[in-house]
């Protein structure tokens, strides 16, 4: 290490394509195999050095780095040899994310179920959602690359249903020159909180017709055809620094996942694709004993993964699929970019731990939000990809899937107040028929007006004060002292 703490280790680090299993240099941008058309997965050749240090000296060095003030290890590269070891110090960016808290299910909600679980609120990461994570990661790789070839200009580009455009504007207009930010969204499917994010961090903002699959053709295009760096997910680099969230949930509960049970949204199945293989790596250097089980959740309007993986192993065929409109906005993709490494990586993780540790659960649409508003009525800031964990964690267990002592960790991918548009549309029983949500009252909370314009016209401003009090005493049966 360096008189700052910083890691002196350096890995090998190299693209490898998980169709033809060809390598490439990470000198340059690669997206997917010039070969085959494969996407790949970031391995570190050097990996077998880090096995000659004992899980117990890696678990005492990344607790110790927990408190300390050097920023460059601060965020996901408090993991830094697990992570990009290839950046230099000045490279890495750090805006304050990772580092979330893990939140425990209040009481009277955990005992209402019956199950013991906790939300790791990725929400709190600075663009208000878990993207933040990866992108830490490709903007330290950029700058390392901007730093190495000179470059004077780097248009970085995105497809984005709203989390991912936000968080690569944040962090393009944080680097500045010589990037600079492009966002490519489908036309009215991004909340309007989530669209201000890249407009208000100077972004240019394209909007096409159509959904997220459409945007990821043009967007892919692109890359294959200009020099642009791509912000999706099927950049490799994304996926290493989202695999910090297993890092921060192991370290959470000690390095003990003994009888965890992780739920996660698949959306575009790169934070899935980040779980499994982060913890397949703890797993692999003795930090943790044994791989907690994990689920991904999808909803019946954008469920290709859960299709393929209902099928018995040997009628098991991959077919992308039309989507519905979701309210789970972000996870409403019928082609995910990532799906070939989930089925890398979970054939992987059911080697090492055993038949049913990766399993994918579908549920309703009607179950994902009443999934959010549950969670947030309860004290948490759980997005829809939240509701849909919570919505996932109930249909396993109705399924028999959970044992009465596991603790389940559900994704809270980003911010409540990001989605509240679609809490306001259940509140109004204003969503379009293809949602197939009709709301119920006991999840309904509108506000109350008590006394018109015409008394705070016309009573003085005590007799007003009086009358609002006693109406509002009466609304809510206040008994006197």
């Amino acid at each position: 290490m360096n008189n700052n703490g910083f890691p002196a280790y350096r890995g090998l680090m190299e693209y490898f394509c998980l169709g033809c299993s060809k390598t490439y240099s990470i000198d340059k941008l690669h997206y997917t195999c010039p070969e085959c058309g494969g996407v790949f997965l970031l391995r570190d050749n050097s990996f077998q050095e880090l096995m000659n240090i004992k899980g117990r000296e890696w678990r005492d060095l990344f607790d110790s780095r927990a408190a300390t003030k050097n920023i460059s290890l601060r965020g996901i590269f408090r993991f830094y040899e697990l992570i990009a070891p290839v950046v230099e110090e000045n490279d890495v960016i750090f805006l304050g994310e990772a580092n979330t808290p893990v939140i425990p299910a209040a009481r009277h909600l955990e005992s209402r179920i019956g199950q013991r679980f906790a939300f790791k609120n990725d929400g709190q990461n600075p663009s208000a959602s878990f993207k933040d994570r990866g992108m830490a990661c490709a903007f330290s790789y950029l700058k390392k690359l901007v730093r190495e070839n000179g470059w004077k200009q780097v248009l970085t580009i995105c497809a984005s249903t709203g989390d991912t455009s936000a968080s690569a504007a944040l962090y393009g207009a944080y680097v500045g020159a010589p990037v600079r930010s492009v966002v490519i969204l489908p036309q009215g499917k991004v909340t309007a909180q989530q669209l201000s994010q890249p407009l208000g961090s100077g972004a240019n903002v394209i909007e096409l017709p159509g959904v997220f699959d459409d945007c990821m053709k043009v967007v892919e295009y692109l890359a294959d055809n200009f020099r642009v760096a791509l912000l999706n997910s099927k950049n490799a680099w994304r996926i290493l620094g989202q695999e910090s969230y297993d890092f921060e949930v192991a370290q959470w509960y000690d390095w003990d996942m003994a009888g965890k049970v992780l739920f996660v949204p698949i959306g575009n199945a790169g934070n899935i694709t980040a779980v499994m293989s982060g913890f397949l790596k703890l797993k692999e250097l003795g930090i943790i004993q044994e791989l907690p089980r994990i689920f991904g959740v999808q909803s019946s309007h954008a469920d290709p993964v859960y299709r393929y993986y209902h099928e018995k192993k040997d009628r098991r065929s991959f077919s992308p699929v039309k989507v519905i409109s979701s309210v789970a906005q972000a996870a409403m993709i019928g082609n995910p970019v990532s799906f070939p490494r989930v089925r890398a990586l979970a054939a992987r993780y059911e080697k090492e731990q055993g038949s049913g540790s990766f399993r994918v659960i579908q549920v309703e649409e009607q179950a994902i939000i009443e999934g959010m508003l549950m969670a947030n009525q309860n004290g948490h800031i759980a997005c829809t990809q939240g509701g849909e964990c919570l919505a996932g964690m109930l249909r396993a267990k109705e399924l028999g899937f959970l044992e009465e002592n596991d603790t389940a960790i559900l994704d809270a991918t980003a911010h409540a107040l990001k989605f509240s548009g679609f809490q306001e549309m259940y509140f109004s029983d204003s969503f379009p028929p293809e949602y197939d949500i009709k709301p119920r009252p006991e999840y309904i909370n509108l506000p109350v007006q008590v006394l018109g314009s015409d008394e705070k016209n016309n009573l003085s401003e005590k007799e007003y004060t009086r009358l609002a009090v006693q109406t509002i005493a009466g609304l809510l049966e206040l008994d006197r002292e």
